[in-house]
């Protein structure tokens, strides 16, 4: 299945949201100068989320997964809410039922899908790469709060070697990859043969690297079926909770702090193994 749609209206409507979110910058410079931080509005609402939900993902795919209090490089807020990312949730739902017995995670972050799927696979190993020292201690605490810390081992950065041998060890394997650009260098069938049978899903960053899309799509339409999936609109009704404190954000705030702040529309691959 892909997302598709008529991209000049999305463009129109993307328009407004960036409007919004040009004035909200503007808005937080003012918030951030004037308030202590406990009292500024995402702070507000981030506070409220991790009440709420007891910093333990809300629904989704991994529901249930207990949670540190910050998120790195990405929003925290709907990891907690578990609307992070929720065009993948069908193809989550699909790498489950394979059973893989090894998953690598590429640009782990702090183990949102690492310490997700060593949950839902409670067979699987799982490989966490990840560049930032800090996002690395938050997957090892992630993986102790989820009782999953036998399972899970931690690295720093991948490079194509490193991903030739983390995938030696195992032929049963699903690779999941948000490297920023660099899945120009580790997809790559070429520098990682066994990829080429293996289900794979990928953030795209042509913003990053330009036509990265186009170069992925070319290595592996011979050897996998690609569903290419577009990032959906986020909105104020994705924050389940109402409260007197929110009757003095703009409503506009309110998409601002449950959208996933990304520089343009994002993409991903879900690409699966012919004849599998």
């Amino acid at each position: 299945m892909t997302f598709k749609g008529n991209s000049r209206q999305h463009d129109l409507k993307m328009k407004i949201p960036v409007y919004w979110m040009t004035r909200m910058s503007a808005f937080l410079g003012v918030v951030r100068f004037v308030l202590p931080k406990i009292m500024r509005p995402y702070e507000y609402l981030t506070q409220l989320a991790r009440t709420r939900t007891d910093c333990t993902v809300r629904s989704g795919p991994f529901q249930g997964m207990r949670y540190v209090r910050f998120s790195q490089g990405s929003a925290y807020i709907p990891k907690l809410l578990g609307t992070y990312e929720r065009e993948l949730a069908p193809y989550i739902r699909r790498a489950v039922e394979q059973q893989p017995r090894l998953v690598v995670d590429l640009g782990a972050a702090e183990g949102y899908y690492a310490i997700g799927m060593a949950r839902r696979l409670p067979r699987a190993q799982v490989l966490a790469f990840e560049m930032v020292a800090e996002a690395r201690d938050a997957v090892r605490k992630m993986a102790r709060l989820n009782d999953v810390d036998s399972r899970v081992a931690v690295h720093g950065k991948c490079e194509p070697d490193d991903l030739v041998s983390a995938l030696a060890v195992e032929s049963d394997a699903l690779v999941i990859c948000d490297v920023e650009g660099y899945e120009e260098k580790l997809l790559d069938p070429a520098a990682v043969p066994m990829l080429r049978r293996l289900p794979i899903l990928v953030e795209l960053h042509d913003f990053v690297v330009p036509r990265v899309t186009d170069l992925l799509r070319q290595r592996f339409s011979a050897t996998h079926k690609i569903t290419h999936i577009w990032q959906e609109e986020r909105s104020r009704t994705d924050f389940p909770w109402r409260t007197p404190g929110m009757l003095l954000l703009p409503p506009a705030y309110i998409d601002w702090a449950v959208s996933e702040w990304r520089p343009v529309r994002m993409a991903w691959f879900w690409m699966e193994p012919r004849g599998r």
